[in-house]
């Protein structure tokens, strides 16, 4: 009896260390500015508010914006679907505010298919199919890199990553340790199911 709550134990013990070290590893690979010259910018959506991009979103949009104007890749293009409730997609919102931004209108694409991680990175991956280099500068917040870095390699893109540097999640050390947390079950999830 004591042998089987013993080994019990342990293996709860791996699986906490497990998780532990993804979480290290996703908070590193957050904090890595990988800002290089790409063949697109990419940013994932997040919530939009009756065409309005969300203080999350519209800190990813700013930021992408800024490593347009740098020069650093010749399209920008923004993933998201339409939320629950919504008549907009999160990609023509974003696309609007870029525009806004001012982000040349033929530069800027949206690509309405995401309606959660995977989906949008595979947006993303149909959009660069026979444009030779894929390059794609990922721009998201800092708890979402990792996940995308294994999403992207998966459907044959050469992904880079820059957190939005402003965003209100990374702000909110409350939430942004949540969101950490999480990451520690889904990116295990990502590395073994989504392919």
């Amino acid at each position: 009896m004591r042998r089987g709550v013993g080994r019990w134990f342990g293996a709860g013990c791996l699986v906490v260390l497990a998780w532990g070290a993804v979480v290290v590893a996703v908070k590193l690979t957050g904090d890595r500015d990988e800002r290089v010259p790409s063949d697109a910018i990419a940013v994932l959506g997040a919530a939009q508010y009756n065409g309005r991009p969300s203080p999350v979103f519209r800190a990813r949009l700013d930021h992408a914006a800024a490593l347009y104007r740098a020069g650093l890749a010749p399209y920008v293009l923004v993933a998201g679907g339409v939320g629950a409730g919504d008549s907009l997609s999160e990609a023509d919102v974003g696309r609007d505010y870029l525009i806004g931004l001012g982000v040349p209108a033929d530069v800027t694409i949206p690509l309405r298919a995401g309606a959660d991680t995977y989906a949008s990175v595979s947006e993303i991956a149909v959009w660069f199919r026979g444009r030779g280099r894929q390059r794609v500068l990922f721009v998201s917040d800092a708890f979402h890199m990792l996940r995308l870095r294994i999403l992207a390699g998966r459907l044959g893109l050469t992904a880079h990553t820059s957190a939005a540097p402003n965003s209100p999640i990374r702000a909110n050390r409350k939430r942004f340790i949540g969101y950490l947390a999480a990451e520690g079950v889904k990116v295990p999830v990502a590395w073994l199911f989504q392919r």
